[in-house]
């Protein structure tokens, strides 16, 4: 059996605000440890049948950018969906919402940022 690890690192302010996260996979082919602004990373216990996640943003993440985040962890659940269980209208279906989020999303920073 192979064994693959990832290793997460998250720079707290005196707050407990995530400042900086940096991670990095045992299967790249990079040594460096990779930057982010955020991340959402989920478990799923069988046992008890609950997710467990983390979801953390550092300070400069931009609303902008959180909300391409959110399109693109949408989409990505939705194929991921697919895959797992072939349901593809209810995968469609996703993407169809994740679509029409990011559609309002966009309208609504629009509209906030008119005088």
């Amino acid at each position: 059996m192979q064994k693959s690890s990832i290793q997460i690192d998250i720079m707290l302010d005196p707050l407990k605000v995530p400042e900086q996260i940096h991670w990095n996979a045992s299967d790249t082919r990079s040594e460096m440890q990779q930057r982010a602004k955020a991340m959402f990373l989920a478990f799923w216990d069988g046992a008890d049948k609950t997710a467990l996640r983390i979801d953390l943003w550092t300070k400069d993440m931009m609303v902008d950018e959180m909300g391409d985040f959110y399109y693109q962890m949408f989409m990505t659940m939705a194929d991921t969906f697919q895959r797992a269980t072939r349901q593809e209208a209810l995968s469609e279906e996703m993407k169809s919402y994740a679509k029409d989020f990011f559609s309002k999303f966009k309208q609504a920073l629009l509209k906030e940022q008119q005088p």
